[in-house]
């Protein structure tokens, strides 16, 4: 049993922002397959359309 506060489950595989938009890059450019981007990773085609999908959820950043 889980105490108040303390979140569940498997940790994320693509930690840092870096990563994730590596992703996001990958998958906007198309000369990638999604089953190259998932080996080159190591992650599965689930969590990568997990990552995309965040991604669009989120606020766009502010341009630096």
């Amino acid at each position: 049993m889980l105490s108040q506060g303390s979140v569940g489950g498997r940790p994320r595989k693509l930690l840092t922002e870096g990563k994730v938009a590596l992703v996001r890059q990958l998958v906007e450019d198309h000369n990638h397959s999604v089953d190259d981007i998932c080996s080159t990773l190591g992650i599965f085609r689930s969590t990568l359309y997990r990552y995309v999908r965040e991604a669009k959820k989120a606020p766009p950043e502010p341009p630096t």
